[in-house]
């Protein structure tokens, strides 16, 4: 019993050593290399570029007041619509000292010629009424005293404007006022009651009242790199993306393209700008972020095949035309002449037909997967 369980055992033992190899010897052949394969289709190709930028109104203008002094009363905010001539803020005059000084003075000077003037004028209208002067000379003593009036009414206003930033006479026009220049939404007041401003003048900007913009004209400002600037031309169409409004596609016109490039990160990089179409300015922010997607080459209605498929040795590019099916199949290396290309599918000019397949890739399977980990 105990020479037949030994056979046994050592004939188990040669099945599985046997199995093994044949097993490990069957792995170890060639399996045929399998292609992807294409069919060569119509359609058309687009090579198109995206400008990272962002939404800005055409006219963005700051209202500055046209005097120095304190904010005392402000009459809008931020968001509101305004036209122009509308009153956003009032400033309360600080008088330069020297200036009120000044003006003072002139008032004085201008009450003592007035003053003289009327007595002129008095002993002179008495003469003339007992004829003992020509009505020629009287006239000239009026006309003095007339001028002195007015330079007395002149120096009065003068003081006004001084010391309050206005005059009763043309309290209409009042410098005090600050009103919007231009019809539109405002985008931002950076002031508060009490602040101080000044009025711009050679030395300064001046202090901004009020930041308006007319938000519905708007441009998309980007900047696209070197290599692609040159296919560039003004008017070519352009569509916006909004980041804050995914649903929102908006149309643009590029019409501005920057002479000088600007280096960022090490690139240089030019400056477009384009129209937008059809905005709706109650969506619409200004300063949203915004993506322009450019068309720079299209091909419409050419035969294409995945880039893929193209084989590239110099100035030349080739595919492999399959012939034949199942284990008859082979592969001709045939020329083509290439065209556009998107990154992903290239048009064919020449060299093969709607009718051809064309191989691809090698297929890529879990075992090989496995191997390259």
């Amino acid at each position: 019993m105990k020479k037949y369980i030994k056979f046994i055992v050592a004939g188990l033992v040669a099945v599985i050593f046997i199995g093994t190899f044949v097993f490990l010897w069957i792995q170890s052949q060639p399996k045929p290399v399998e292609y992807e394969e294409f069919t060569p289709k119509v359609s058309d190709i687009k090579k198109t570029t995206v400008v990272t930028g962002k939404i800005q109104p055409r006219n963005e203008i700051s209202v500055k007041p046209q005097i120095s002094g304190i904010i005392t009363e402000i009459y809008k905010e931020a968001g509101q619509m305004v036209t122009a001539g509308e009153v956003i803020a009032k400033v309360k005059v600080i008088p330069d000292m020297s200036s009120l000084a000044s003006a003072q003075a002139r008032v004085r000077l201008a009450q003592i010629n007035l003053k003289q003037a009327k007595t002129d004028l008095d002993r002179e209208k008495l003469l003339y009424d007992k004829g003992l002067v020509s009505a020629d000379e009287y006239e000239k003593v009026r006309i003095v005293h007339q001028r002195d009036a007015e330079e007395l009414q002149a120096a009065n206003d003068n003081l006004e404007v001084v010391r309050e930033g206005v005059s009763s006479s043309n309290a209409d026009m009042s410098s005090t006022l600050i009103r919007s220049t231009i019809s539109g939404l405002i985008l931002d007041i950076p002031v508060k009651v009490g602040n101080t401003v000044i009025l711009s003048n050679t030395f300064n900007d001046g202090t901004t009242i009020a930041t308006v913009a007319n938000m519905g004209d708007l441009i998309f400002d980007g900047n696209i790199d070197e290599t692609e600037v040159g296919k560039l031309v003004t008017g070519m169409p352009m569509k916006i993306t909004i980041g804050a409004l995914q649903d929102e596609k908006l149309t643009a016109s590029l019409e501005y393209i920057a002479p000088k490039a600007e280096t960022s990160n090490g690139a240089n990089q030019f400056e477009i700008k384009a129209a937008i179409k059809g905005v709706d300015g109650n969506k619409i922010r200004s300063g949203y972020s915004a993506n322009a997607e450019i068309v720079l080459a299209q091909a419409n209605h050419v035969l294409t095949v995945p880039e893929s498929a193209i084989e590239f040795q110099g100035s030349d590019t080739y595919v492999y035309v399959i012939k034949g099916e199942g284990e008859k199949k082979t592969y001709k290396r045939t020329k083509v002449t290439t065209g556009l290309s998107d990154g992903i599918n290239i048009e064919i000019k020449s060299g093969i037909t709607a009718k051809d397949k064309v191989r691809g890739p090698k297929k890529v399977t879990d075992t090989d997967s496995s191997a390259n980990k």
